[in-house]
């Protein structure tokens, strides 16, 4: 292969751990780096992940730095940045910590050697995840059907392609419902997205040998290759195939996934149901679900008691109440309650609780690293 750097975040969270072990099964041929983003606030188990994965793929994972390494304040990543922002919280829509302890180390890792960043995003969700600015920088998706981020899309399916693509699938025999699709313009009606999927739906190895052949007169990492294994992968991979990937390793699923049991009182009977947190990430961080905080406050009363810390100067970590507030005994027997009957809700729809982690996630800054 030409001097092309391979890399993959690893979050502490299910996927990207998956996808580190699936590479390493599948594609042992790739030179692969790992490494992942630290920000003095993960939780334990988040650390014990990490460690078990580095002793499985035989290789270590790189903690990376957010803070110059002149800095001698002794503080956390995050409680650095804190003090630089004034001790103003971040939030949904003053999201400084994902940028200062996760997206602006990756960059500086990444510097300006071509390289190839493998995402963890799965074939059962519909989001993108963070795209580097840096053209030297490309993203495959390996879980999904499209392994190809939007800007290579955009870029080699547009209808100005369409004669350059049509070309490479005449030379490739493909078939003539593959070639129909390619004449088939961009349009309100027939978007890049649909087009790509009908594609990929007629023969995914094809029109992965036709964006790769594209991708050899742009200046994208891939173009550069002489071959690249995944061309020729057609593996869709799932939530329940992620945790497979971790239980069969060994490695395990992040002990924070674990359903646990906790007690409700509904209608004078007391009820039973499970929680669990549906990110990795800082144990505080302001995505989480109110039963999140509730595991917080009764799994880590510590950590419970170090986030509430946090919240001075009328700032805290979501916008209806402070953790002060939802610590109360009865505030946490209504989440408590609300999240039963939400969950048994899900139970009638038959929703497994690997769906109901997959609903839970959202765009937390652990999404840019999967």
């Amino acid at each position: 292969m030409a001097n092309i750097r391979h890399v993959l975040g690893i979050s502490g969270g299910k996927d990207s751990a998956a996808l580190a072990l699936y590479l390493k099964n599948r594609h042992p041929e790739l030179d692969v780096e790992y490494y992942t983003c630290d920000t003095g606030r993960e939780l334990n188990e988040t650390y014990a992940l990490i460690d078990r994965l580095e002793s499985v793929l035989g290789k270590p994972v790189l903690k990376l730095d957010s803070i110059d390494l002149n800095n001698t304040t002794g503080l956390s990543p995050f409680d650095h940045f804190l003090s630089l922002y004034g001790g103003y919280l971040p939030s949904s829509s003053a999201r400084w910590c994902t940028k200062k302890l996760k997206l602006d180390p990756f960059e500086a890792y990444m510097g300006d050697e071509p390289t190839i960043s493998y995402v963890g995003i799965r074939g059962d969700e519909d989001r993108e995840g963070y795209i580097s600015k840096k053209q030297s920088v490309q993203s495959i998706f390996p879980f999904r059907k499209n392994i190809w981020s939007e800007d290579v899309i955009k870029l080699l399916l547009s209808n100005n392609a369409i004669e350059k693509f049509k070309g490479l699938s005449n030379d490739y025999g493909a078939t003539v419902h593959f070639q129909e699709l390619v004449d088939a313009p961009v349009s309100v009606d027939f978007n890049l997205k649909q087009k790509a999927n009908a594609l990929l739906d007629s023969d995914t190895s094809m029109f992965n040998k036709i964006i790769f052949q594209l991708l050899k007169d742009t200046d994208y990492p891939i173009g550069k290759l002489d071959s690249f294994p995944l061309i020729e992968n057609e593996d869709v991979l799932k939530i329940d195939d992620i945790f497979e990937i971790l239980r069969s390793s060994g490695v395990g699923v992040p002990a924070y996934y674990e359903a646990l049991e906790y007690e409700v009182e509904i209608d004078g009977e007391l009820k039973k149901g499970t929680y669990s947190r549906s990110r990795s990430g800082c144990f505080f961080c302001f995505f989480q679900q109110k039963i999140e905080w509730v595991w917080l406050l009764e799994r880590h009363p510590d950590l419970y008691e170090s986030a509430m810390k946090y919240e001075k100067d009328g700032y805290s970590w979501m916008d209806s109440e402070t953790l002060e507030e939802l610590r109360q005994p009865k505030r946490v027997e209504t989440i408590k309650r609300d999240h039963y009957k939400k969950t048994q809700s899900n139970a009638s729809k038959n929703k497994s609780w690997q769906d109901q982690i997959m609903d839970a996630e959202g765009d937390g800054c652990a999404s840019c690293f999967i």
